[in-house]
């Protein structure tokens, strides 16, 4: 049978995005239908399920099943819809207030349990459908709209938090990046489990340059470092910088300095189970360190799914009871 092949236009619907001019959200929705098309997954077999903010207008504008949930439920509705139809694509798109705020809890116990979901968390560190309140990934300090003098409270940081859940995959991206974007995405899909794509987008209007010092396309190879599992962990626009391990932190070196080799820079291991190192890497902040991108985390575990199907075959193989007729006979009965 011939496979059939998709085009992006395939996963968009007639309805024009509304977003802001120059968004960051156009960027991850193009990378997000050509990261579909790629993937070959029918329109049919893909739903996208979204919470409340700017993000969440998503499932409007691809040609897919979908559902507009309420403010930081979607990976309710998304847990839902997989285990119940555990051959369906499922994509959750989310903001950084609607998941780590109010759908915080939901969100932590979706990774714990490692529903076979796609969470895309758009990351600008404000509300911005809201007009501009301060959200659980704003910098502390940060003045805005409800916090005047200033935010007092440390920001959550969506990697610290997907590894304290037990997560089995996170990647990061960034808007401007498409190549990127949809490497990331890709990989994102082919996860059998929860993954979790933090993605740094930007909000024009409330927090305009959030992530602008990443975005500089003169600069951005000198402050980013993308990582692909069983590759050295390589980067600067003359690819002459890269990672070593200092003790326990990491630290950036000049290849061909101080007797410094390729051979010296670490090797991703994006499949490594234990999280210490993908914590270290998840973590870097600028200037000093270049903000990792690119699959971070990837290491297999069974999916909720398996586990409950595994469950099920398990306890049928043990009953003497194999239909539901036979269910029937074995109930007391009278007869009248």
């Amino acid at each position: 049978m011939e496979e059939t092949k998709y085009l992006p236009a395939d996963f968009k619907t007639d309805q024009q995005p509304r977003w802001c001019p120059g968004c960051g959200d156009y960027a991850i929705f193009n990378s997000l239908v050509k990261t579909m098309a790629e993937l070959g997954v029918a329109p049919h077999e893909t739903v996208i399920i979204s919470g409340i903010g700017c993000s969440s207008r998503l499932p409007y504008y691809t040609n897919t099943y979908g559902f507009h949930t309420i403010h930081g439920r979607g990976a309710c509705v998304a847990t839902g819809v997989k285990v119940a139809n555990p051959g369906l694509t499922v994509w959750q798109v989310t903001g950084d207030g609607d998941c780590l705020a109010i759908g915080g809890n939901h969100f932590i116990h979706s990774v714990r349990r490692n529903v076979d979901i796609n969470v895309l968390l758009f990351n600008n560190q404000i509300y911005g459908l809201t007009k501009g309140q301060y959200s659980p990934t704003t910098k502390k300090g940060f003045v805005t709209k409800s916090s005047p003098y200033g935010t007092v409270e440390r920001p959550f940081r969506p990697a610290e938090l997907t590894f304290g859940a037990g997560g089995t995959f996170f990647g990061r991206l960034l808007d401007v990046d498409l190549k990127t974007s949809q490497m990331v995405m890709m990989a994102a899909a082919r996860h059998k489990g929860t993954s979790v794509v933090e993605c740094l987008v930007n909000c024009v209007i409330f927090n305009d340059g959030a992530h602008g010092w990443l975005a500089e396309k003169e600069t951005r190879d000198d402050r980013i470092i993308v990582l692909e599992h069983g590759k050295p962990m390589i980067f600067g626009k003359s690819k002459d910088k890269g990672l070593i391990l200092d003790g326990y932190q990491l630290k950036v070196v000049t290849i061909g300095v101080n007797g410094i080799s390729e051979n010296d820079i670490l090797i991703h291991d994006a499949k490594c189970k234990d999280t210490f190192l993908h914590t270290r890497l998840a973590l870097m902040e600028g200037p000093e360190m270049p903000i990792a991108m690119g699959v971070i985390r990837d290491v297999d575990e069974e999916t909720y799914e398996m586990a409950m199907e595994n469950q099920i075959n398990e306890i049928k193989k043990q009953s003497s009871v194999k239909s539901f007729d036979e269910l029937i006979d074995a109930c007391e009965q009278w007869e009248i």
